[in-house]
């Protein structure tokens, strides 16, 4: 049976999702690597949306304070949590819709593409942490 109570956690802890996933989006757009850096578990797996394997918050920091400064010039990104999964009460399965934009004197003016990123999260003295993660293009067929 449900309660009032599992269900006021259950909502907290999805609004703590998505606000992972908007630090997500703000460290991106501002290219704060250290920032994106310290959303990450010590022993995540990241798989960046070029296929990379990262293994490690070590090798995910190495990456990271690489391509981001530069990767965001130009462009607008949003991350918009559609569906979260709780495996266990301490660990969720989160379904992302990304899309980026051009921008041209600050105004957006084309989708360039959208992906799909499916975040695994894990909560740890109360604060939910990225362990994994898989970013993958959308393509129409």
């Amino acid at each position: 049976m449900t309660t009032r109570r599992d269900e006021d956690v259950r909502a907290a802890d999805i609004a703590a999702i998505e606000r992972v996933a908007a630090a997500i989006q703000h460290s991106q757009m501002n290219e704060l690597a250290d920032e994106f850096i310290d959303l990450f578990r010590h022993d995540a797996v990241w798989t960046t949306g070029g296929g990379r394997t990262l293994l490690g918050r070590d090798a995910i920091a190495e990456f990271s304070r690489r391509v981001l400064p530069g990767a965001m010039r130009g462009a607008k990104t949003t991350l918009e949590v559609v569906h979260v999964m709780f495996i266990r009460p301490d660990v969720a399965a989160a379904k992302i819709r990304q899309r980026r934009w051009s921008t041209v004197d600050g105004e957006l003016v084309e989708d360039e593409f959208e992906s799909s990123p499916l975040l695994i999260l894990a909560k740890e003295d109360g604060e939910w942490l990225l362990a994994a993660g898989q970013n993958t293009g959308v393509v129409d067929v």
